[in-house]
């Protein structure tokens, strides 16, 4: 992706200015979403204009501003190029997501790792997802691990694609719109618990200690620097653990994405025993 941008780039831009280019972007459907320097911004529709060019799947071009914010982590987008709109259809392991990518949070970075839970779940397993969004563990696990899954998701746009997407997907599936915190007190036990939320899932450990059957998984997600991987993630799950008078067994650390020079997602599968 990267060498075909810039060989385009190389007659309108410096070499200093094609240096700055970076390294890949997001398609999320038919969106590309850039992060573009400072130092380029009078140049941002120019990259925008080359990335249409090259992608013939691409029909809309935004750029992030600032990064993902606030507690539903969305990210501000400014237009470049393209059809001015924000939702699409996005495609991933045999499944359709509908989404509005300015409303909604949604990596197609860790389709493969949303791949690896599934393949995990075993059949007639109760699941829960935590921070389900517009569906994408919750449907994929329905689909491809004949288990009961359950999603509870406090934004409620991304509720509104979820229920959306099932039907798309015609995918049976329990679906719940609030704070993970209201609604899982509600709920009985599960066998399985996904916590993919992008940042501060060590705060609803506690919860998920008490709605996980004994011998269940929990697959625990974080953001941390590479030298505490996984110390820092096992820390929080070993100091929850011991508040909810639970012990734990660590079956598997795996690196699920790259958010910054040495800075990963992680994610860490654990049995309570």
């Amino acid at each position: 992706m990267l060498a075909n941008l810039k060989n385009y780039l190389k007659k309108k831009f410096t070499k200093k200015e094609l240096a700055l280019v970076r390294n890949a972007f997001d398609i999320v459907g038919d969106i590309a979403i850039l992060e573009i320097p400072r130092e380029l911004n009078k140049k941002q529709k120019i990259i925008a204009k080359a990335v249409l060019d090259l992608h013939n799947n691409v029909k809309a071009v935004y750029k992030e501003v600032g990064g993902r914010k606030g507690k539903l982590r969305l990210q501000k987008l400014q237009w470049l190029a393209g059809e001015k709109r924000t939702e699409t259809i996005c495609r991933e392991n045999g499944v359709s997501l509908k989404l509005d990518v300015a409303k909604v949070y949604f990596s197609p970075r860790i389709a493969s790792e949303r791949k690896r839970i599934y393949q995990q779940v075993k059949k007639g397993e109760k699941v829960l997802v935590m921070f389900s969004g517009a569906a994408p563990y919750v449907i994929e696990i329905a689909k491809y691990a004949n288990a009961t899954v359950y999603g509870i998701e406090v934004n409620k746009a991304a509720h509104k694609y979820a229920v959306e997407n099932l039907k798309l997907n015609k995918i049976d599936a329990k679906l719940f719109c609030g704070d993970v915190r209201k609604v899982l007190p509600k709920l009985k036990k599960f066998d399985r618990i996904a916590m993919p939320l992008p940042k501060g899932a060590g705060s609803y450990l506690e919860l998920a200690f008490k709605h996980v059957k004994r011998n269940g998984i929990i697959h625990f997600y974080d953001f941390l620097p590479e030298e505490e991987i996984p110390s820092a993630a096992i820390k929080k799950i070993t100091a929850s653990a011991k508040k909810a008078k639970k012990k734990i067994k660590v079956k598997k650390t795996v690196k699920c994405g790259q958010l910054a020079p040495r800075a990963y997602r992680v994610c860490v599968d654990f049995k309570v025993v």
